[in-house]
């Protein structure tokens, strides 16, 4: 597989984690989404407004965007799952928008990510498996958080294998999404 389809499949695979862990979480009201647990930010609220935070100053620097690092200096955290999720789904459709518009060539080219004392700059390819990495480990906190909930824990792992379709089948009806959208047209024999 070329890098290009495989980081496509897996922003796809991020939005499909995310979606599954916020409906899980979805019966929690706001002391549960808000109460002090174990990791490294001590509520599941916390974990995921870094998350959110997090993938907008990333996909801002990305994009390109003018500003980015002030803006999301500014960030105000969600106070609600529901808000918090909304716009998590609004990041996760932007990443996944934003690699669709990519070409090949494109992973080679330099992003630049204004920190406090100077400019970070490294491939677009490697942001992105930044990015997605920093996903999997907060995501991974927030689930583990979950067992300390009446909430059970979802499998958040069952994105990728062609033989576990019919695991995600209900995610991607919910998406309005294909099993071509995440790994492309079906290989046909020439």
């Amino acid at each position: 597989m070329d890098l290009l389809p495989f980081l496509r499949a897996q922003v796809r695979a991020n939005r499909l984690a995310n979606h599954r862990l916020h409906a899980a979480m979805a019966p929690l009201g706001d002391e549960a989404f808000h109460a002090r647990r174990t990791g490294f930010f001590p509520s599941l609220a916390g974990t995921l407004n870094h998350i959110l935070w997090v993938d907008q100053f990333y996909l801002g620097c990305l994009a390109g965007e003018v500003g980015i690092r002030e803006r999301c200096l500014a960030f105000v955290p969600r106070d609600s799952l529901p808000q918090l999720a909304a716009d998590q789904a609004q990041a996760d459709e932007q990443f996944i928008a934003l690699m669709q518009a990519c070409s090949a060539a494109d992973l080679d080219r330099v992003v630049e990510m204004p920190r406090a004392r100077h400019v970070q700059r490294e491939p677009l390819a490697r942001v992105v498996a930044h990015l997605l990495n920093h996903q999997v480990h907060h995501r991974g906190q927030a689930h583990a958080m979950l067992s300390s909930t009446p909430v059970a824990p979802p499998q958040l792992d069952e994105f990728l294998m062609a033989s576990e379709a019919h695991l995600r089948r209900a995610d991607l009806e919910a998406l309005g999404w294909s099993e071509a959208d995440i790994f492309g047209p079906p290989a046909t024999d020439s």
